[in-house]
This record gives structure tokens, C-alpha cells and sequence, in this order.
């Protein structure tokens, strides 16, 4: 068989294989979000598995479900925190009204209505041009109360999903947990004998890569939460508000660039809809964007250097790009899923592909 030959019959086994994975992406998904949770898990297990209570010593089996409890009591824990706080500003928002909100901009607005009158000779229908009612026509329909119960009814439709796919990650978790090397068996199974070494030398890789990634994230989102909650209690916010802005800040940090420009506007938006009383909103907007500011530089030159180094280890464009192509075919879960699913790729394409010269610039990194 030529070498052109071989290279064909790979790109279709490839190509098959991404239909495949394509086709049955949930279940995909499922198997991946459970490796990663085993992946997190996994020193918790051998933990307890050292672990001897006079004669006692744990089974994995007991090992691997006391793990899963864990994980689980803190996701369950996160979100009995997180949902009651979104909720709560949604109904906020829902009753927010739009003429009164734009009223408290009416020093600065008007300021910036003779600018425009002045300087582009804008004028409305009427003759006059009014900034502050452009902004209400245009703000209004966003805020709508339906609009707020279509977000509610979406949340609701989704309920029955989540639990189906709950009970599928926990019980595929528990079984990775409970017999080591179970996912790394699967994989290695899909790929020919000779490949086998391959296949582990890429597992090990990025076994360790994801441990370090999401091991660092963890701890860099929790304090990143951590610091603005505390600062914006500080300058005056209730504990509810900064506690929700510093969690939104905190999880939003995951995507690079994009995220903490959402979570900063978002900030915006919650300190627009709470604001302090007796501090002017445009001085209240300028404090939450520059503590945000302030805590970024903390974070993008002390923490991420502390926590880890080069998380990536590729040019920003690159990433920028890989982040953009993900959200544009999974939206945001995809956007938080780039950079770790980008780096296992890597891996692969080193391990079977390193003979072409793209994959070499791309991989000479890591």
C-alpha cells in the first residue's frame, strides 16, 4: 500500500470517526464530562484508597461513590447559591422601568445630546433630536416583561434534560472512578494494536494537562470571586449584589478575552439595575469597571503566573480564533470547552499527524 494511500484511508477514518462523534454528541459529551469529573476526582480515590481506619480499608468501590457525593454536595452547594441570585435579578430586571432608569443618566445624556445636536446636526422627527427617548424606544423591547417569562420558560423546558443527563454523567463518573484506567481502555480499544503506545503516551499527556488546567481554573475563578465580592461590599453594595458580581466574574473568567468583557458588561448591568444610594450612577459605573479592571491586572499578572504557567501555550490570535469557531458551533458551552478540548486535539495531532508542517507550528509548544 503507497503512502498516499495510507494517508487517504486515514482522513476517512478520521472523517468517519467525527460523524460518529458528531451524531451522538450528547453521548459524547456525557462520556467526556465524566472523564473529566473522574480526572478531578481521581486523588480523592487513591486518598481513601491509602487511607486505613484500624483494620478498615475503603473498597474502591465505596472509594469511588464517596468521591462522586463530593463532587456532587459541591456542585449542589454552588448552585443553591448561584440559581436563588440570578433569579432574583431577573425579577428585578423584569420590573425595571426604562424611562426612570434613563432619568438617572440625565445629566451626562444630556451633555451628549448637545454634542450631536452641535456637532452632526441631528434632529428627530419633530425637528429635535432627543438622545433620552432613542434610548427608551430602543431599550424597552429588550426589557420586556414577556420577554423575562420567555427566559423563565426556557429555563423550565430544560429541566427534564439536565436530569437525564445528571443521573447519565453519575453513573458513567462512578464507573471510571471505581476501575482505573477504564477510559483510557476505551479509547485506546477505537485505535489498532500498533498505535497502542501512541495512544497512552497521549493520555498520559493529557491526563496531566487537564488536571493542571482545570485544577488552576478552579482556584483562579474562586478567588477572582473571592476578591470582588469583598471590594464591591466595600465601596457599598449589598452582599447579594457583590456576590453575585463576583461570581459572574469568577466563572466568566474561564473564557479568555471574551468572558470578562460579558462579565464586566453584566456588572454594568446589575449595578445600573441596584444601584448605591446617594453615589451618582456614572461615579457608581466607574468604580465597578475599575475594581473589575484593577483585579484583572492582579489576575492576569500574578494569579495565572502563580496558579500555573503558559495554560495554553499558543499565540493569543490562535486562540482568539479557536474560541470564536467553538462559540459559533456550541455557543457558550463551547466558548468554555475551547481551550482544554483545543489542547487535546494538539496532543493527538502530535502524536499521529506531526509529519505535516502545519500541525508541527501548532504543536511546537507543548
Amino acid at each position: 500500500m503507497t503512502k498516499l494511500a495510507k494517508y487517504i484511508i486515514g482522513i476517512a477514518v478520521t472523517a468517519a470517526i467525527l460523524f460518529l462523534v458528531w451524531y451522538f454528541g450528547n453521548i459524547v459529551a456525557y462520556i467526556l464530562t465524566s472523564a473529566v469529573l473522574a480526572i478531578i476526582g481521581k486523588p480523592m480515590v487513591d486518598l481513601l484508597l491509602r487511607l486505613r481506619i484500624r483494620k478498615f480499608r475503603f473498597p474502591r468501590w465505596l472509594a469511588a461513590l464517596l468521591t462522586l457525593a463530593t463532587i456532587w454536595a459541591l456542585v449542589v452547594t454552588f448552585f443553591s447559591l448561584f440559581i436563588p441570585l440570578v433569579f432574583g435579578k431577573m425579577n428585578e430586571l423584569s420590573t425595571l422601568q426604562m424611562p426612570q432608569l434613563v432619568q438617572s443618566f440625565d445629566e451626562p445624556l444630556n451633555a451628549l445630546e448637545e454634542f450631536l445636536q452641535k456637532v452632526f446636526a441631528v434632529s428627530g422627527d419633530g425637528g429635535e433630536f432627543s438622545l433620552k427617548e432613542a434610548i427608551v424606544k430602543q431599550l424597552t423591547p429588550i426589557f420586556n416583561v414577556n420577554v423575562i417569562n420567555d427566559i423563565f420558560s426556557s429555563i423550565v423546558s430544560i429541566i427534564g434534560d439536565t436530569v437525564v443527563a445528571l443521573f447519565s454523567i453519575s453513573f458513567i463518573t462512578f464507573f471510571f472512578l471505581k476501575e482505573d484506567n477504564l477510559f483510557y481502555n476505551m479509547v485506546v480499544a477505537m485505535f489498532p494494536k500498533k498505535y497502542e503506545s501512541n495512544i497512552t503516551h497521549a493520555m498520559n499527556s493529557i491526563t496531566q494537562l487537564l488536571i493542571r488546567y482545570f485544577t488552576g481554573i478552579l482556584a483562579e475563578s474562586f478567588l477572582i470571586m473571592l476578591v470582588l465580592s469583598l471590594a464591591f461590599m466595600v465601596w457599598g453594595f449589598s452582599a447579594d449584589t457583590a456576590f453575585f458580581m463576583g461570581l459572574v466574574m469568577g466563572i466568566l473568567n474561564v473564557i479568555p478575552y471574551i468572558g470578562p468583557l460579558i462579565g464586566g458588561g453584566i456588572c454594568v448591568i446589575v449595578g445600573v439595575i441596584s444601584p448605591l444610594e446617594g453615589v451618582a450612577i456614572e461615579h457608581m459605573l466607574l468604580m465597578i469597571i475599575g475594581t473589575i479592571l484593577f483585579v484583572k491586572g492582579l489576575d492576569d499578572f500574578i494569579l495565572q503566573p502563580t496558579l500555573y504557567s503558559n495554560r495554553v501555550n499558543a499565540h493569543p490570535l490562535e486562540i482568539f480564533l479557536v474560541i470564536l469557531i467553538a462559540g459559533s458551533v456550541a455557543g457558550v458551552v463551547g466558548m468554555l470547552l475551547a481551550i482544554p478540548a483545543y489542547n487535546v486535539i494538539r496532543v493527538f495531532a502530535k502524536e499521529f499527524f506531526y509529519n505535516f508542517r502545519l500541525v508541527q507550528k501548532l504543536t511546537e509548544k507543548i
